[in-house]
């Protein structure tokens, strides 16, 4: 639910929002998949701290998915540092 709390403005129609919310399986967050966005934020070097927190968490949920993983994200370098090639990366 981080990712929620992140992308809302202040002017988000929050029924819209929950429309979409409805249509989503939200996944738990274990320690483990903390563990491996500490990973991925080592592998890709210079990026720690809160500013890539939330993206590291995603992102290693996002590879523990089956299928190929796609992400929507506006910050397309920051997710190809994290995940190269093993997630398809929507520019939004």
């Amino acid at each position: 639910m981080l990712t929620i709390v992140e992308a809302v403005l202040g002017k988000t129609d929050m029924g819209r929002l929950s429309w979409l919310l409805s249509r989503l399986r939200v996944e738990e967050v274990t320690q483990a998949d903390s563990l491996d966005a500490v990973g991925l934020l080592r592998e890709a070097g210079g990026l720690h701290g809160h500013k890539y927190a939330i993206d590291s968490l995603v992102a290693a949920m996002a590879l523990r998915s089956p299928g190929p993983p796609v992400v929507l994200a506006s910050d397309r370098d920051d997710w190809e540092r994290l995940c190269g090639d093993r997630v398809l990366i929507v520019d939004v």
